[in-house]
């Protein structure tokens, strides 16, 4: 599995490339913004984007799934639940100062269960709210890119609409830590982290948890 970090935009957001190092067909994960940055990446790792997945709607996130998805014609996947969110980023985007494009609307909702596949890898769709209620996460081959629910260290805010801290905590601990100690976590903001660390030592969810 071919994986490439990019923090994009202002708000730092990561966006993962992820691709199949076989056949060189690619998934793009929370294009937040920087899409001609996403496309060049892209193509200087020679791979063939076959679709765009957003873990959650938040604008920092998705801002950049329009140019994405012009410059590789590769279809947006979102939970049904956050699908309406694509069509107010500009609006979110104001809300910090900031100016983003709307979201083409999806090609494909995307729920608990469902797989995705691209070259030989396939993804597994957890769906994990309590940052927005359509946040999924994504877990593949020891690897689960998790969007704003789980962080080193923390967990995603709760306190933007449709959060709320009790589902986060079922979503983390009843679905997550039960992936596998050793299992990479992939997160929306900042470094790498495993579940076995966060199981262990997240102030938040972990079995010493203080809230």
């Amino acid at each position: 599995m071919i994986i490439k970090t990019l923090a994009v935009g202002p708000i730092m957001a990561n966006c993962f490339i992820v691709g199949c190092k076989e056949t060189l067909e690619a998934a793009v994960i929370d294009p937040g913004d920087e899409a001609e940055r996403i496309l060049g990446t892209v193509a200087d790792l020679n791979l063939n984007v076959k679709v765009i997945i957003n873990t959650h709607g938040h604008f920092d996130h998705v801002s950049a799934n329009k140019g994405v998805n012009a410059g590789t014609k590769a279809p947006i996947l979102i939970h049904a639940l956050d699908a309406p969110m694509l069509q107010l980023i500009s609006a979110s985007a104001a809300n910090w100062g900031l100016s983003a494009e709307d979201s083409p609307a999806p090609d494909r909702t995307i729920d608990e269960g469902d797989t995705i596949s691209f070259g030989k890898i396939t993804f597994k769709v957890i769906h994990t709210p309590g940052h927005t209620p359509g946040g999924i996460s994504l877990f593949a081959d020891g690897h689960v890119f998790v969007g704003d629910t789980l962080f080193a260290g923390s967990i995603g805010r709760t306190d933007f609409p449709g959060g709320d801290f009790e589902t986060l905590k079922s979503s983390i601990q009843d679905k997550l830590f039960r992936l596998g100690d050793d299992v990479r976590v992939f997160t929306g903001h900042g470094p790498e982290t495993s579940i076995g660390r966060e199981r262990q030592h997240n102030p938040f969810v972990g079995v010493n948890a203080m809230y």
